[in-house]
């Protein structure tokens, strides 16, 4: 008698496109060093003084480009961020204060930092649901916001797994054709359930004439079964520009709410099970319950009795929020944020991310984004030859260990350039993880926590120091996409 093992799919092949440049300096840096030799030489011809003071100021200015930490970044981003965070502190930018008793106008509680903003409006799709949009005025970028309800992997035949995971990569590859599409992030909320929930759905349910036997077992388990469970939820964020200037805001409604009944089609194929558009009622409880758990369980309370708690989007954020080097303290909660710097390496099954992304004991509430930036066909064919052009270089130019691991990179470029040209999407993507505790004391355990769930998950994760709150903005189902709140455009940060 023999048996044959079941072999499980495994995924991978992600990388990270290579800078064009020269070693870590990067595009604008190899310029520098060309022109800095160029310019030297000619002062050469007048003496070798002249020279001197080129070449010294043009290697110290270049230096700090050279020198990157083990996320990438170079000494003049590390400075920058310290000397930004300095000025907001200056500033008095760190802290925020809403309500009546706050010099703001209108006195209500509008959320803070890069949602400070934002303006919440309503729409309805084809089949006549509400959905709430959110317009960001200073880059006139449209969000809506799809909640789903996930099947989970347990009793599921890995072949489901595989074609579940073949129709989330299609449907990702469909977001590059997406006419305006600035990004995408998916979101998975978790927290421990306070008990307001199964209470609301069970014992409404009891029949008056129910054996006191039994009433006391359905009872006794509303009593403490939620002591050992969890609430988890999942968001779809999808952020539009408006192209061809500005256009009037009911026209983009109306265009976005052709789009969503696609949208949910392709996420209910993907395992995404029941999805649905959120209300901008519903956006807005989201973020409230985010900056104050606390009120979670009269927000799941206000909805059972009476369908839902009336929230606007002006009373979502908090009343006070602190921003310190290493933590976001806000109303009831204390949060940490941390940005991956690293994706797993080598291959990895479907069930990589499970554990960051079920509910900590640990923690108040913890959510999980993963951001996506979709590339358009063009500029991803550009993409993918140019590493592979990368590739056979360093692999014909090295020698032992060097040549083998260049090998690696030749056939994992290989294939993305095959997939690419076959219809395959290229897509951009980080990880975002923000941790809510209820005190400052309780962060170091949390930051533990974290870094075994990011250990086992194979996922290099550094603290978002000095930039706290807005990474935490990051991580709520709002569209805060990070390439577009910086200065520097995206393309001039990737030539660094």
């Amino acid at each position: 008698m023999s048996t044959e093992a079941a072999t499980r799919p495994t995924y991978g092949n992600w990388r990270r496109p290579r800078r064009a440049g020269l070693g870590p300096l990067g595009l604008v840096g190899t310029f520098g060093v060309f022109g800095g030799l160029v310019i030297t030489l000619l002062a050469s011809l007048i003496s070798l003084g002249a020279a001197l003071t080129v070449s010294v100021p043009t290697a110290l200015l270049l230096a700090p480009l050279a020198v990157r930490t083990q996320d990438g970044r170079n000494v003049y981003q590390l400075i920058t961020l310290r000397v930004g965070w300095s000025r907001r502190k200056a500033k008095g930018a760190h802290l925020y204060v809403s309500g009546p008793m706050s010099a703001r106008p209108g006195g209500r509680f509008r959320p803070p930092g890069l949602l400070n903003k934002v303006t919440a409006t309503e729409g309805r799709d084809a089949y006549d649901r509400p959905f709430g949009v959110l317009h960001h005025p200073a880059r006139n970028l449209y969000t809506i916001v799809l909640g789903c309800e996930p099947d989970g992997g347990s009793l599921i035949d890995p072949d489901q797994v595989d074609v579940w995971v073949a129709l989330w990569g299609e449907w990702l590859a469909r977001l590059a054709h997406e006419p305006g599409l600035r990004g995408a992030s998916v979101i998975v909320e978790t927290a421990p359930d306070p008990g307001t929930r199964l209470a609301h759905e069970v014992l409404p349910r009891i029949h008056p004439d129910a054996p006191p036997a039994a009433r006391a077992v359905m009872e006794e388990v509303v009593e403490r079964y939620p002591t050992a469970s969890s609430e988890m939820h999942t968001y779809v964020t999808l952020t539009y520009g408006v192209p061809g200037g500005r256009r009037v805001r009911e026209e983009v409604i109306a265009d976005l709410a052709i789009r969503i009944p696609g949208l949910l089609s392709g996420l209910i194929a993907a395992g995404g099970g029941a999805a649905y558009p959120l209300s901008a009622e519903r956006i807005a409880e989201v973020v409230r319950v985010a900056y104050d758990p606390a009120v979670a369980a009269d927000v799941l309370t206000a909805r059972a009795q009476h369908g839902g708690t009336g929230l606007e989007w002006e009373d979502a954020g908090p009343a006070a929020a602190v921003e310190t080097v290493n933590a976001y303290q806000h109303d009831s909660g204390v949060s940490r944020t941390w940005l991956m710097t690293l994706a797993p390496r080598g291959t990895v099954r479907s069930s990589v991310l499970r554990g960051m992304l079920e509910a900590t004991p640990a923690t108040r509430r913890k959510r999980v984004a993963l951001v996506y930036r979709p590339i358009d066909p063009a500029t991803s064919a550009r993409i993918v030859e140019a590493d592979r052009r990368s590739a056979q270089f360093m692999a014909t130019s090295g020698k032992g260990m060097v040549q083998a691991r260049a090998a690696t990179e030749v056939r994992a470029a290989e294939q993305t350039a095959a997939e690419e040209a076959s219809g395959a999407g290229l897509v951009e993507f980080s990880l975002m993880m923000t941790v809510t505790v209820d005190t400052m004391a309780e962060l170091a355990d949390a930051s533990v926590a974290v870094r075994n769930l990011t250990a086992a998950a194979r996922v290099l994760m550094r603290p978002a120091d000095r930039m706290q709150a807005a990474a935490f903005s990051c991580t709520l189902p709002a569209g805060i996409l990070p390439w577009e709140q910086t200065l520097v455009p995206h393309e001039l940060q990737e030539a660094l």
